[in-house]
């Protein structure tokens, strides 16, 4: 038996029905962060629209994810070769404060759009001010999971505790909020050791030393166009791992590009620009860094130098780190120390927060 919408039925009930159609849909929010309900909210436009516009809209702006990068996060989670009739409205000037009454930002929205010629015959919202923002838009409010029984979550929940509520994010959202550690020192510190232990005491990614793979895969034999290569490499890993399903709050990253730096002088005399710039980014890339101390007996697996050499690597390192203006803990002891004063460092100083 089909119900008048052609749709099958089942004994004892009636078929569902279909949502109402529209046009051109409206969606405006602060997405600080973009999470799984603006996500659900999103996709229900785009099921019941045409085309559907996103205006990413605060002020002041959030100045640790600006509307920019909100904006990116749903591009990315909604990419324009699949989801054409997305369309994410730029940036509005003059644009009233939070604080402001509803229906200052009422007329603020109706005369923006007025200006940028759309009009909406559907306003997708999940809050009260739907009613009457559509109202002023001569529109239809479509209310989404307002009780959030869908999706129980909310971005001011979110800014309050992101990591304790990162399941409610995408991974390349979360991913911002991931801080990285730098683990330094010269070689048989153990450092690759640190980075994995850390890791796992603290249940996150690491990154181990990406120069490694490629002075074993090159026989030793490295060009500057190699260590570029290394530090353009290593960082990818890193924003791999920043947005692994696993990530945890920090990622531990075993060197970083300003070592791979030191690395091409001593190995051949000179370093490309793009090693520089990439050294450079160090300075505000890394939330902490850590530097692993030579008080471990020297190890050699055939690839290292010896103790004397290990020392005056130690050295440059410090000088880079001090010239750079980078502040680090040095870490000392067995594995087990470092990571119990790895820890204690995170906790004392609630880096974690």
């Amino acid at each position: 038996m089909a119900g008048k919408r052609g749709g099958a039925m089942r004994p004892g009930r009636w078929p569902l029905p279909e949502p109402e159609r529209f046009s051109h849909g409206l969606i405006i929010g602060k997405f600080a962060p973009f999470h799984r309900g603006h996500r659900f909210l999103i996709e229900r436009a785009l099921e019941q629209c045409e085309r559907v516009s996103v205006w990413v809209y605060s002020r002041p702006d959030f100045a640790q994810m600006p509307s920019p990068l909100r904006r990116n996060w749903i591009r990315e989670a909604f990419p324009a070769r699949l989801f054409p009739g997305l369309q994410l409205l730029p940036d509005a000037p003059s644009a009233p404060l939070n604080s402001e009454p509803d229906a200052t930002h009422r007329a603020y929205v109706r005369a923006v759009l007025e200006g940028w010629n759309i009009k909406p015959d559907a306003v997708f919202t999940s809050e009260a001010y739907g009613d009457a923002l559509a109202a002023e838009l001569d529109a239809v409010h479509v209310c989404v999971d307002a009780a959030r029984a869908a999706v129980p979550i909310s971005g001011t929940r979110l800014r309050a505790e992101v990591h304790a509520y990162r399941a409610f994010l995408d991974t390349h959202v979360y991913a911002h909020f991931v801080g990285r550690v730098a683990v330094l020192g010269a070689e048989s510190t153990g450092k690759s050791t640190l980075t994995r232990a850390l890791g796992e005491s603290l249940g996150t990614s690491w990154v181990r030393e990406y120069g490694r793979d490629v002075y074993e895969r090159e026989n030793g034999a490295l060009t500057p166009e190699h260590f570029l290569e290394i530090a353009l490499g290593h960082r990818a890993l890193e924003d791999e791992a920043a947005r692994a399903p696993g990530v945890h709050r920090w990622v531990f990253c075993d060197t970083h590009a300003a070592t791979t730096l030191m690395w091409s002088y001593l190995l051949t005399g000179t370093a490309l620009p793009e090693l520089h710039a990439l050294a450079d980014a160090c300075r505000t890339r890394y939330a902490h860094t850590l530097l692993c101390a030579p008080d471990l007996p020297h190890e050699q697996d055939g690839w290292r130098a010896n103790t004397e050499v290990r020392t005056v690597q130690q050295g440059f390192i410090r000088q880079d780190l001090g010239t750079r203006g980078i502040g680090f803990t040095e870490v000392t002891g067995s594995v087990q120390a470092r990571v119990t004063q790895v820890r204690a460092l995170f906790a004392n100083r609630e880096l974690s927060q």
